[in-house]
């Protein structure tokens, strides 16, 4: 390496080394172009991409936020931000720089294919694995307690019989009766789980790009639905065509699927968990 490189010779020497997968050397050259020219994002966000490929996390996230400081509107430094947050399990941020990543691509018509879209899918679905552990958790402990009141008003109400000297079968009486309600408690949590075994998605309502639950399915001439987010990017960043047919097509030809979208808001109604998966 030459004495008195610039800044942008550094950043080019250091995307020489990434391409090498010499990943440490990238991170060096970067880090001196960045002394070299601290006001420049994309040195930050070249050395949060080596970071992540070394699983340096914390690293990433630094200067992720640094390069963002500096252009809030940087695509790569939100994905980039969010996939190390997915990594810490910080789903609920990652979701939201990912969120931000996909929205910002779309309005700068960057094209990072399935990258930004895909990894928002990842996010969104351990945030809803994370939530449904929470709410499992939050289930067994109200049973217990549930269960330890009834046991408590069982043995309260049998000790007052005995001391008033109540027959050994009102006693049983008593007893029986309580079974009977923790028996009961326990099937309703038993199909409770049940429920929760059994959910999914069809796949009927799930759009063919993302495979995401559609909220605005459209049709297309060719008879097929899709959800109006995914096929309007499509249009635009891929080609004026019908991703499954190949026939042409433009966005005034896509027709909102009423009786889909009615399929939909039932199915969520009935179905709130589908919200965040």
């Amino acid at each position: 390496m030459k004495q008195d490189m610039s800044a942008t010779e550094l950043k080019d020497l250091g995307n020489k080394f990434f391409s090498a997968r010499k990943y440490e050397d990238a991170i060096s050259c970067y880090s001196k172009a960045i002394i070299k020219s601290p006001s420049t994002s994309t040195y930050f966000t070249n050395r949060a991409l080596c970071y992540l490929k070394l699983h340096q996390w914390e690293l990433a996230c630094q200067d992720c936020r640094r390069s963002l400081d500096l252009d809030a509107s940087s695509v790569k430094a939100h994905f980039f931000l969010g996939q190390a947050l997915l990594e810490l399990n910080s789903c609920d941020e990652a979701v939201k720089y990912l969120q931000r990543a996909n929205d910002l691509a779309k309005d700068q018509k960057l094209n990072f294919g399935d990258d930004i879209a895909s990894q928002l899918r990842t996010a969104r679905k351990r945030r809803w694995q994370q939530q449904e552990e929470k709410r499992l958790q939050q289930e067994i402990e109200l049973q217990t307690y549930l269960n330890q009141l009834i046991i408590r008003d069982k043995e309260r109400k049998v000790q007052e019989m005995k001391m008033k000297g109540a027959r050994q079968m009102d006693v049983d009486k008593v007893e029986n009766t309580h079974e009977k309600y923790m028996s009961e408690l326990n099937n309703l949590f038993a199909k409770n789980d049940d429920k929760r075994r059994k959910r999914d998605v069809p796949d009927y309502l799930c759009g063919k790009i993302s495979f995401e639950i559609m909220r605005e399915p459209v049709i297309t001439p060719s008879g097929i639905t899709y959800d109006r987010r995914d096929i309007e990017e499509h249009l635009q960043r891929v080609g004026h065509f019908d991703p499954v047919t190949r026939t042409p097509l433009t966005q005034d030809q896509l027709v909102p699927n009423l009786a889909m979208k009615e399929v939909v808001d039932a199915f969520l109604v009935e179905n709130e968990w589908a919200l965040d998966y």
